[in-house]
């Protein structure tokens, strides 16, 4: 019979914050067991492989126990914290019901006080809100993340034969778990992930394993009779030498780890072209001075990027093609009559690339005020996964770092993206004279399933026109 005490407590399990993450790490707790807790309060900052996300609890009680430590990786769906909510009134009566499985105990959090962070104002109409944390008061039901599932109508039929005495029913077989990189080489090898032996975490297929199945057995060799001998002791194998006074070993996880097999898949499944073009842009560096002095860009940041970011745009409407993603199931090239524009950005926790929705459809103000935003929450580290995910193009800046030009690698699913190379000071041929002028080089990568030389040409030469002649931004667009 459960107690009252029992009945009281609710466990806050770890949320999907994005589309389909199956974890995150644990950064800060900003609540102690002891600490009272109200509906809607931030009690700790999580990290996934996409951003750093400030977690708020769902209803009013006391906090009972904190399930992880600092730094500790937790699956999506395992409780993290407990609540006793004994007299936290309606609240209360809407919180998610407990699990049924206990979680086992994680090691001690520190008990040192963790500054709590401001709750929204009243009024102020922003309520956290997280995917399977919505506005509604009743509980959900959330797809469990790992773990073969069965349907319904065959499980039936199994436990109906086994009413019937039929024996053992057979049961559904399980999908093999494996990350769709992996899934990908299994494709190209021809391996049955079904016949694979997994060797990950949780029954996951590595990319080792299905090299493994590929790879044929060894044949032992024939035995050879051999005079016995004296056994002599094995010298023991080297161990592997770690010097920590000249080593610096930093862990791959987060946005990193997200970042470094996002780069990978995309490297090996789509095949990559990448061109050059060196463009005087003299003109265009000009015309940011003056919008600089324009009131219509008053408290706006106007930079070189965001006229290069307005000549993509405009190169995108003049070829409509090139803003599309490959359908590897259907085997159909999709064509977006959208852009969503893509900025990557270098933080802390590594490379990210947030998109501005419907950049083509913004004024030159509305994508200056977009840009600036997006740098500075980028900056902040609190870009959400929403906001980096469905991007079409993207471009990114290595000038900023003194750097001529590069050959970017296309974020998956993306079809180009646009490196922005140092603009600098050069001798350059202009109206028949050597004249010193601001010359920048730019290198278009693309998706040649979708995009041929032809058309890719086309894109990057009409950026550079663009740039060169910024009076085009109103003759084109």
């Amino acid at each position: 019979m459960t107690t009252m005490t029992e009945a009281s407590v609710r466990e806050f399990k770890m949320p999907d914050v994005g589309e389909g993450l199956t974890e995150a790490e644990i950064l800060k707790w900003y609540v102690q067991p002891g600490d009272t807790v109200t509906d809607g309060q931030v009690v700790c900052e999580v990290e996934t492989a996409k951003a750093a996300v400030e977690l708020p609890i769902p209803y009013d009680g006391v906090v009972r126990e904190l399930r992880f430590g600092e730094g500790t990786t937790v699956d999506v769906g395992t409780a993290i914290i407990s609540v006793d909510v004994a007299g936290g009134g309606a609240a209360a009566a809407q919180a998610p019901e407990a699990s049924a499985s206990a979680v086992a105990a994680a090691p001690a959090v520190s008990a040192e006080k963790k500054p709590e962070p401001s709750k929204p104002a009243a009024g102020s109409g922003r309520q956290p809100v997280l995917v399977g944390y919505g506005v509604a008061t009743s509980s959900t039901k959330r797809r469990p993340r790992k773990g073969p599932e069965i349907p319904a109508q065959e499980a039936s039929k199994a436990i109906q034969s086994e009413l019937n005495g039929h024996g053992a029913a057979a049961a559904a077989k399980p999908r093999p778990l494996a990350k769709p990189p992996v899934r990908k080489l299994a494709k190209d090898l021809g391996v049955d992930l079904a016949t694979v032996i997994p060797s990950g975490p949780d029954g996951i297929i590595t990319r080792e394993d299905v090299h493994a199945a590929v790879t044929p057995p060894q044949q032992a060799p024939e035995p050879v009779t051999a005079p016995p001998v004296t056994p002599v002791a094995a010298p023991a194998a080297p161990a592997a030498s770690y010097d920590a006074a000249r080593e610096t070993r930093i862990p791959v996880r987060g946005v990193r780890k997200a970042t470094a097999a996002a780069m990978v898949g995309s490297a090996f499944t789509a095949p990559h072209v990448t061109e050059f073009v060196t463009v005087d842009v003299t003109r265009t560096m000009k015309l940011v001075e003056e919008l600089k002095q324009d009131k219509e860009f008053q408290g706006l940041r106007v930079n070189p990027l965001l006229l290069i970011a307005k000549a993509l745009l405009v190169a995108i409407r003049r070829n409509p093609d090139v803003n599309a993603s490959w359908d590897e199931a259907a085997q159909e090239i999709v064509v977006k009559h959208y852009v969503n524009l893509g900025i990557a950005a270098a933080t802390p926790r590594g490379l990210i690339v947030p998109n501005i929705k419907d950049a083509d459809a913004k004024t030159l103000p509305q994508l200056a005020e977009g840009l600036a935003e997006l740098v500075a929450t980028a900056r902040e580290g609190k870009t959400s996964p929403a906001a980096m995910q469905g991007g079409t193009v993207t471009i990114t800046n290595v000038g900023v770092f003194g750097v001529d030009t590069g050959t970017p690698i296309l974020p998956p699913g993306e079809s180009a993206i646009l490196a922005v190379g140092a603009i600098k000071l050069q001798p350059w041929v202009h109206k028949g004279k050597v004249k010193p002028r601001q010359v920048t080089t730019l290198a278009l990568s693309f998706d040649h399933r979708l995009i041929d030389g032809e058309l890719g040409s086309k894109v990057l030469a009409d950026v550079a026109a663009v740039l060169e002649q910024p009076k085009r931004l109103i003759t084109w667009a």
